[in-house]
């Protein structure tokens, strides 16, 4: 595994924070009923956000993009887009595909991959790092979907699909 940054710099200059972002995305068959989550701390590692959102039926590789396009989406929207991004995911797949070491073939995916690079380009700068799905705050952000897609299972499609 791949665990080096890849440093992405883009355009807004204002100020912002360095955040660190933690991505996962599950699907129970693949594809299957899936959930996407993140979570985003400052530089002291202390926990500013964090959320798992039920997808409906989508691909493992679709849940880790949603999960990598919102937790973008709301550092911007939050913390602002001047700020320097730490993004780490154990998705070995969607971090060389998001650095063009990978080829996206798949049609979805290619959708979800331009929105991705466009977000990234907002930030003053993107590391991108693959991280072993050990990594703590993998773990924390996969537990959360293994409890969602849980209370999906048990309680049906009406549950509660946010937490």
């Amino acid at each position: 595994m791949d665990t080096a940054p890849h440093v992405y710099k883009g355009g807004d200059a204002s100020p912002g924070m360095h955040l660190y972002i933690y991505t996962d995305g599950a699907s129970r068959r693949n594809p299957g009923k899936s959930a996407s989550g993140y979570e985003i701390l400052d530089d002291s590692h202390r926990l500013l956000a964090r959320q798992s959102v039920y997808n409906g039926i989508r691909t493992n590789n679709e849940a880790e993009y949603i999960a990598f396009i919102e937790a973008l989406k709301r550092a911007g929207t939050e913390y602002g887009y001047g700020s320097e991004i730490d993004l780490c995911s154990d998705s070995e797949l969607m971090v060389k595909q998001l650095r063009g070491e990978y080829k996206v073939k798949d049609a979805k995916i290619k959708a979800y991959h331009s929105e991705a690079r466009a977000l990234m380009e907002r930030f003053k700068v993107v590391r991108l790092t693959s991280v072993p799905r050990e990594n703590r705050y993998i773990s924390r952000v996969d537990a959360g979907l293994n409890e969602l897609l849980d209370r999906i299972a048990a309680e049906g499609e009406g549950a509660q699909t946010s937490i």
